[in-house]
């Protein structure tokens, strides 16, 4: 049994191999038909590049963020999120994580807000949609932005509107193990076509493909007037995205049916506390987590079953690199030494499920 799955289907591998043969492997037609798929699913203005940190980096580039700024994040992320913001030269401010759910904590942002404060990243933790009318109150009270590092949230919705339609960014990963894979990839949804514009431009170097025409002498004329990156995907990797768009819709399925099975048979079950969801949201359910009394114990009996769990990320302001902005976060610290995560992908089967619920429910 595996913690985790990488799905790629035949449909995918298909267009994979028509890509090959064509000869055409860099950004092409692939990846606008890519783009055009997901703003068909509710992505506004959908611009794809290489990588989920690529996409968070290009973001806050686009938004003008830099040395001197702030940008407020949880420490309960993976460390790409506090990496994409020290590579603009700005500096990551910690906010701690919301007990009831792993996601970050609006009262926390709130104190966090200085002078220098430009943006704010909620990271809906496992897929569950943070508390977005919260934060985007809060945003538009100090005339900041709120960018959602939404890695993990692929097909949830909050409210009712899916995860990347609610603010000025929102970021998704295509990473190997996610619930939708590019081989590895990202997308950042822009609400400004203007936005949007400027990220097409420096994902590829600061060169406006739109406008650079081929000349007579072999290459396109342009001019570049603002530091680009080679950030744009491959049409090898949008192949493998548009084939697995396809069956998205039933893995999706599938992992919330598992969600649902754990949370009805683990709910109420001594030293284990299940997170908070509510009706009106969607979680997408990329992992299924929960805080557990005495998880040393815990993950040793799994582990003796040939059960795999994982804290998978714990808090990321530890780390050297952000030494200079360490600070205790005190609901941090407790999630840091309760939080485990049990398998939940499409390859799991029935007796799978079963059998993970049936040795949590005789202890540890």
């Amino acid at each position: 049994m595996d913690f985790f799955d990488v799905n790629i289907n035949d449909y995918a591998k298909d267009l994979v191999m028509e890509c090959l043969n064509t000869g055409w492997i860099s950004e092409g037609k692939r990846v606008k038909q890519f783009e055009e798929l997901l703003q068909n699913r509710g992505f506004t203005n959908p611009v794809t590049v290489n990588s989920g940190t690529a996409a968070l980096h290009l973001a806050l580039t686009v938004a003008g963020i830099g040395r001197g700024d702030e940008v407020i994040i949880p420490s309960q992320t993976f460390v790409a999120t506090g990496l994409a913001v020290l590579m603009t030269g700005a500096r990551p401010v910690f906010a701690d994580v919301d007990l009831n759910t792993g996601n970050i904590l609006p009262s926390s942002v709130k104190r966090m807000i200085t002078q220098k404060t430009r943006a704010v990243i909620p990271v809906h933790w496992g897929g569950y949609p943070c508390e977005m009318d919260e934060l985007s109150v809060i945003a538009k009270e100090n005339n900041i932005f709120v960018l959602e590092d939404a890695a993990h949230a692929l097909g949830a919705r909050y409210m009712g509107k899916p995860i990347g339609s609610l603010s000025r960014f929102t970021v998704f990963s295509f990473q190997a193990i996610k619930h939708c894979t590019t081989g590895d990839g990202g997308v950042i949804c822009c609400q400004s076509e203007d936005d949007a514009r400027k990220a097409r431009t420096l994902r590829w170097f600061g060169i406006d493909r739109e406008k650079a025409e081929p000349s007579i002498l072999g290459e396109r004329s342009f001019d570049i007037d603002t530091l680009g990156y080679k950030y744009h995907m491959n049409d090898i990797a949008a192949s493998i995205g548009i084939g697995n768009l396809q069956s998205f819709p039933e893995r999706l399925r599938r992992h919330r049916e598992i969600g649902k099975f754990y949370r009805a048979e683990l709910k109420k079950l001594p030293g284990i506390n299940l997170f908070d969801c509510r009706n009106e949201d969607e979680h997408a359910f990329w992992f299924f987590s929960f805080l557990v009394e005495k998880r040393n114990d815990f993950i040793r009996m799994m582990t003796e079953k040939k059960i795999p769990v994982s804290v998978v990320h714990q808090g990321i302001h530890k780390y050297s690199i952000f030494d200079s902005c360490k600070k205790e976060l005190d609901s941090q610290r407790i999630f840091d030494g309760k939080h485990i995560a049990i398998p939940i992908h499409s390859r799991l089967h029935e007796e799978d499920i079963a059998r993970i619920v049936g040795y949590i429910k005789k202890g540890w």
